[in-house]
């Protein structure tokens, strides 16, 4: 007997199999997680969006706990396992704990509440840690999703076009890379192209972490994309990705890592309209040369009650 382990339902089709007996375990780890940490005297938890504002207060002496896809990121103190937290560890300790929950949950949830306008009305302010994000609510768009909205992303910095070498130990050839600043690093390979030598997007080996030359000291994302369909008169694109963050390995999606792609793309032909998919679904980038606009829909797929 054969038993698979699927730690996501968004990684369920990777793992389909129609003569299968499918058992399903649902639970909400993150708060059950939290809630078994206070439990075991923790002072605070300050939770964080994403990795890199979790290695940054790492570095200035934090406990951290950050996880992806079902592994304890490299710099972390913990996973996001309710085990990891026992007493001897927490009691009387703050904690700085990395969720996904993105700025597109948020909104949604503020929608829902009446604390931000529905579709068409006013755009939602959003404090965060890195500035202002200003989103606004498109509704439902029918290549996007339910519950779209577009996220002013802000600035960005671009090194030069394919300074990078890029290879993945284990796997043969390389690609040329891009640098790019979001306000957190991205080097951005296009691959399936007269360039690149390594195996199409799909095949790509992305538990293994990539190696980037010449090396950049802060470590950096890596995304390596394919360009589908391209339209000089129309100034779109499509194109697929996939992403390697650093310290945590393949994620489903990374929004900076998609606007990256997208600047990317837009120098080396010169579109500035992007429809990516990654394995978490398929989003839109708008690029100008002052900042960059992403698209996407949110899903609240639980609810919580205090009691």
């Amino acid at each position: 007997m054969k038993i698979d382990v699927c730690f996501s339902p968004a990684l369920y089709p990777v793992y389909h199999n129609p003569e299968a007996i499918v058992v399903v375990v649902d639970v909400f780890r993150a708060t059950t997680t939290m809630a078994a940490a206070f439990s075991n005297g923790v002072s605070s938890i300050r939770p964080v969006a994403t990795v890199e504002e979790a290695e940054a207060y790492k570095a200035k002496g934090w406990l951290v706990g950050a996880e992806r896809n079902v592994k304890r990121c490299e710099f972390a103190d913990f996973g996001n396992s309710p085990f990891d937290y026992t007493s001897e560890k927490v009691f009387g300790k703050d904690i700085v704990f990395a969720t996904t929950n993105g700025t597109r949950a948020i909104t949604l949830f503020a929608q829902r509440q009446g604390i931000a306008g529905q579709p068409g009305g006013e755009p939602f302010r959003l404090g965060t840690r890195a500035g202002v994000k200003v989103l606004t609510s498109l509704g439902d768009v029918p290549t996007l999703g339910k519950d779209v909205f577009q996220v002013e992303m802000g600035s960005w910095k671009r090194g030069d076009l394919d300074g990078c070498e890029v290879t993945i130990p284990g796997t043969a050839g390389s690609a040329r890379g891009t640098f790019v600043d979001m306000g957190n690093p991205h080097v951005v390979a296009v691959i399936e192209d007269a360039f690149s030598s390594l195996p199409t997007v799909e095949q790509l080996d992305l538990v293994t972490k990539p190696v980037v030359a010449p090396r950049i000291e802060s470590d950096q994302n890596v995304e390596f994309v394919r360009i589908d369909e391209q339209s000089e008169g129309d100034n779109e694109g499509n194109a697929t990705m996939r992403v390697n963050e650093r310290g945590c390995g393949e994620t489903l999606s990374c929004g900076t890592g998609l606007c990256a792609t997208a600047i990317t793309l837009r120098a080396k032909t010169g579109i500035d309209h992007w429809t990516i998919t990654v394995r978490g679904g398929t989003l839109r980038v708008d690029v100008t040369d002052n900042d960059v606009k992403l698209t996407g829909s949110a899903t609240i797929v639980g609810k919580i009650e205090l009691l």
